[in-house]
């Protein structure tokens, strides 16, 4: 067992049902028994708020750790590998195609050290399985958060199993065996190796990320919440745009929002919440369309893994942030996921995965049906980065112009592609 310093100044004080509010201490549980719903973390905010400051977060670490009194870990030493931080980039040429004025990327396509958000609760939930005393770690994961769990696993010196579908992109398995760990492969979807996981969680008492310790570990999705406060001066935007999956990282965006609120850290103001999925993987944004309170679970069939869970833990509490604060939760299509890659790519620099093209796309027909106010301050959120998901944009973009190794050679393979280029801005312009 891995030892740790503790603190005298602990934030959290227990678990609680989102259901009835029934109580529970701080192990490693996730669901009340009574009312079979979520447990979630409990705060003192009034002892987070003696202890923090605007000036106290900007002199913490370049990381989620600046953060540490609003997140569900003891220790003085919690596992930092520089997660978090990452650039809030001011859209301009985005912006300007969209017709938006003030539009911000949060880009934890760079997140470290696994390139995806999953990094934050991963670090997260691993430093409390330390605490708890767990020497084995594992999750169920459609990818990043297999990389994200192997990778800070190995740093920690925790050992490591992981389970995934067998059909996952080649960049997330390459980049999750590269860690060592024990990596299985189940022959099913998503749900199916969440289901099985609860059995191996429940038999051999390891630390599931996602299952016993979920609790814990829903929390470091808060920090993208506090970032975006900060990068933006400590206000709050007006709108946001982010990928729906378990709807976790939604609602606790929105988490994080209130208890910057709470503390008297940014100024109270209502921000709107829209989320954005796969058409072949979509059954939060169906209820809301159809008006329900309720989540009917659909078999995924998307080009879009990393958000495709047919039946979502949180997807009632997404649908009800995204309706109290009059937003909206849209789907695309596999077609139209692509093209937000390669939009979000060729405006603004940035190569997301499959999730993040969902945003984007998502985002725009948002901005077409005119639900997003061009003034508003919109930031939308890109959780992952599109070397893990090359496949989905195969056939999609151009190939490399073979030249010999001649001036005149280069001259005519110019010539040609400028041509081209030129045909194809005629064929989009008429």
């Amino acid at each position: 067992m891995t030892q740790a310093t503790f603190t005298k100044a602990r934030t959290f004080t227990h678990l609680v049902s989102k259901e009835g509010g029934v109580k529970y201490p701080l192990e490693a549980l996730n669901v009340c028994e009574e009312t079979f719903s979520p447990l979630e973390v409990a705060y003192d905010y009034d002892a987070i708020k003696a202890q923090v400051s605007r000036a106290t977060i900007e002199a913490g670490p370049n990381s989620i750790w600046r953060y540490k009194a609003f997140l569900p870990v003891e220790s003085d030493n919690p596992i930092d590998v520089g997660t978090g931080m990452t650039p809030l980039v001011k859209s301009k040429r985005l912006a300007r195609q969209l017709g938006l004025k003030n539009l911000y990327i949060k880009n934890d396509a760079v997140n470290m050290p696994t390139l995806s958000f999953k990094d934050r609760v991963v670090s997260v939930a691993l430093t409390r399985a330390q605490e708890l005393g767990f020497s084995t770690v594992s999750c169920a994961s459609t990818g990043n958060l297999a990389n994200s769990t192997a990778a800070i696993a190995a740093h920690a010196g925790l050992d490591c199993c992981v389970f995934i579908p067998s059909d996952l992109e080649a960049g997330k398995v390459m980049g999750t065996l590269i860690y060592n760990p024990t990596l299985m492969a189940v022959n099913g979807n998503y749900d199916q190796v969440n289901r099985l996981c609860s059995e191996v969680a429940n038999t051999y008492g390891w630390g599931f990320v996602n299952i016993n310790l979920r609790a814990y570990y829903s929390e470091g999705s808060k920090t993208l919440g506090y970032e975006v406060a900060e990068q933006l001066g400590w206000k709050l935007p007006d709108h946001i745009v982010a990928p729906l999956a378990s709807g976790s990282l939604f609602t606790k965006i929105y988490k994080g929002f209130q208890e910057f609120v709470k503390v008297g850290l940014v100024d109270e103001k209502d921000v709107r919440f829209s989320g954005a999925q796969a058409e072949g993987c979509s059954p939060i944004s169906q209820a809301f369309k159809e008006g329900r309170d309720f989540i009917s679970p659909v078999k995924p069939n998307t080009i879009a893994k990393s958000i495709a869970i047919g039946n979502p833990a949180d997807g009632v509490y997404a649908l009800e942030v995204a309706r109290k604060t009059k937003g909206n939760i849209e789907d695309v299509t596999d077609a139209e996921i692509i093209e937000g890659m390669k939009l979000l790519a060729e405006t603004e620099g940035i190569f997301t995965e499959t999730a993040g093209g969902t945003t984007i796309a998502v985002l725009k027909k948002l901005v077409e049906a005119g639900k997003i106010d061009p003034e508003e301050t919109t930031v939308a959120y890109i959780t992952g980065n599109g070397l893990k998901t090359q496949e989905a944009v195969q056939g999609y973009v151009g190939e490399p112009l073979v030249i010999e190794p001649k001036l005149d050679s280069f001259e005519r393979a110019l010539d040609r592609s400028r041509t081209l280029e030129r045909l194809e801005w005629q064929q989009t312009n008429v």
